[in-house]
């Protein structure tokens, strides 16, 4: 079985700009690329979640989020990062499907197709809703205060969601990571 480092994109990967509906939107955020090299390198396969409400609401259709998760992919791989799957929910928030994080529905299917050991694996996202989705799906969850990140810490100690690490980003997060197992 495979461990794997579960990621959210906006906010977390590249920064966080509203609705992305177009690759001149898409911006890395600083050692994103160094950060899953390191995953890459340490055997985690690495696998973006992504809510994507932008579809449901016209914003951009799924061909145009197709084209921007592939020039992410091909950014991360010309700094030697290789994203191991993309699953995104196209769905609006009221539509109370079950692949919008903080259901579970996206990652469980990533765990299926990609057969990862849950008790090896992590969740990290500059929302609550990041989060959230890893408790509910058994693994540690990391919250990085890009993105929302900031004012999603806040919520969390008022609500008292435990949070099993914060980082200042996804570098730091992986770092953690990949130091907790020695």
């Amino acid at each position: 079985m495979n461990k794997a480092v579960f990621i959210d994109r906006d906010g977390t990967i590249n920064k966080e700009a509203g609705y992305i509906s177009s690759i001149n939107k898409l911006r890395l955020l600083p050692k994103t690329a160094l950060a899953i090299k390191l995953l890459n390198q340490a055997d985690y396969k690495v696998v973006v979640i992504s809510n994507q409400s932008g579809i449901a609401r016209g914003f951009l259709t799924e061909i145009d989020l197709k084209k921007i998760h592939r020039e992410l992919a091909l950014r991360l791989k010309r700094r030697g990062a290789i994203l191991d799957k993309i699953y995104y929910c196209p769905h609006h928030p009221e539509d109370n499907c079950n692949c919008r994080k903080p259901k579970v529905g996206l990652l469980k299917r990533a765990a299926r197709e990609l057969n990862l050991n849950l008790s090896q694996s992590f969740m990290i996202g500059d929302k609550l809703s990041d989060i959230k989705s890893g408790i509910n799906f058994g693994i540690k969850a990391i919250l990085v205060f890009t993105g929302y990140g900031k004012e999603e810490y806040k919520t969390a100690q008022k609500e008292k969601i435990k949070l099993d690490y914060t980082a200042l980003n996804l570098y730091e997060a992986v770092r953690y990571i990949l130091n907790k197992g020695k």
